[in-house]
């Protein structure tokens, strides 16, 4: 018994020296965001009651009984002045699960809620919920649309599976009511998100068709979808390419939506990821578009190349090179947090501002889409720059 309460209060100082720790800026700079030195959620961050049976009497080596593997692609949305991640949380069993943390400051010092969400269980063939992205929706409710996952029975590949898009929704984060899972006419969808506004009355998708679980196959790319009913969620018509995947590019193999867009005076603001094939496996990063304010499936703006992609610590995980956002926070001040998941094992933030984003999406030029434009296009910039520090130093 000594020992068993020597073990539990060394864990719970450990534990709560973790979650108290201040976060800090890193000095890499890149004039677009902030990048901040430690994770702002890891596996070590969820509860000791979460894992830990204890009760030394049925646990008398204080052995973890249900383990967490890892903390992941996090919907966030601000509720009650408090920054509210809608964590993706895996346990060793593999099966994932969704969770709230909360924090004061954005940055640091995130808590989980006692509870895990308990979703209604109202598809009974899902096997697997995970990457929720919560849209605040004009019509009052929040929504949360994520990955259900079930086995395809139709295939004796006993890996096969089929994903579609589950919808929830709530007010409080606390309380959700499950609607229908999403139906377009592509066999699987991923990565869909919901468009915060009414289009015409109607409800935006933001959707991914694909043929196969893995494969986006003929699925042309991030795609656009009306429905009329949230309760019956279905897109009768054939969805939009808006941001298409392109050869030699960091979205060739498959892209997918990742935040809910960002509002801005010149147009939607989109965060979302692209996956090119290596010689070391897929490599995820994050990239930006952005579509007309007035209508939604048009695009507008395309800065060429990668966002974020992994660096250092970050390219080493449960699924090494990837970096990952379903979640992003845009305060009344024009503050914005977006929230990235590592090679799908832990959660960082990166810091910016819309006037920032609307700089990077708006001014830095389009993809040439060859190395020969490529090289033209940085040599004029490298001309421009050159002439400038030229006159710059001769009005000395």
């Amino acid at each position: 018994m000594k020992k068993f309460e020597q073990i539990y209060k060394r864990e719970i100082e450990k534990h709560e020296k973790l979650l108290i720790r201040n976060n800090e800026k890193i000095e890499e700079y890149n004039g677009i965001y902030d990048r901040w030195k430690y994770p702002v959620i890891t596996r070590k961050h969820t509860p000791l009651f979460w894992k830990y049976d204890l009760n030394p009497k049925t646990n008398p080596y204080f052995m973890e009984r249900l383990g967490i593997n890892a903390t992941l692609n996090a919907g966030a949305i601000e509720l009650n002045n408090k920054f509210c991640l809608v964590v993706r949380v895996e346990g060793n069993d593999r099966k994932s699960f969704f969770a709230v943390a909360e924090s004061d400051t954005g940055v640091d010092n995130f808590r989980f809620w006692d509870y895990p969400i308990v979703l209604p269980d109202t598809e009974l063939d899902e096997v697997n919920v995970y990457d929720m992205r919560l849209t605040k929706h004009e019509d009052g409710w929040i929504y949360g649309v994520f990955c259900s996952e079930s086995k395809d029975t139709a295939s004796t590949d006993i890996s096969s599976a089929i994903a579609e898009a589950g919808i929830v929704r709530t007010k409080d984060l606390k309380n959700w009511e499950r609607l229908p899972n999403l139906k377009t006419r592509s066999p699987q969808q991923r990565n869909v998100v919901l468009h915060p506004e009414f289009i015409e009355g109607r409800y935006g998708f933001y959707t991914r068709p694909q043929d196969d679980f893995i494969q986006a196959g003929s699925g042309g790319g991030i795609c656009f979808g009306l429905c009329d009913d949230i309760k019956n969620p279905v897109i009768e018509s054939e969805e939009i390419v808006i941001s298409p995947r392109q050869y030699h590019t960091i979205a060739e193999i498959k892209n997918g939506a990742g935040i809910v867009p960002i509002k801005t005076p010149k147009g939607w603001i989109h965060i979302a990821h692209g996956v090119r094939n290596t010689a070391a496996g897929l490599r995820y990063v994050l990239y930006v578009f952005a579509t007309d304010l007035n209508d939604p499936s048009r695009l507008i703006a395309a800065p060429s190349g990668l966002f974020l992609a992994p660096h250092g610590e970050e390219r080493i995980g449960d699924v090494s090179n990837v970096v990952f956002s379903n979640g992003a926070i845009v305060r009344e001040n024009g503050d914005v947090y977006i929230y990235y998941a590592s090679s799908d094992t832990r959660i960082h933030v990166a810091t910016t501002t819309i006037d920032r984003l609307m700089d990077y999406t708006f001014n830095t030029p389009q993809d040439p889409l060859r190395s020969s434009d490529c090289v033209k296009q940085r040599c004029e910039l490298i001309s421009k720059n050159l002439e400038y520090l030229k006159n710059k130093t001769s009005y000395k």
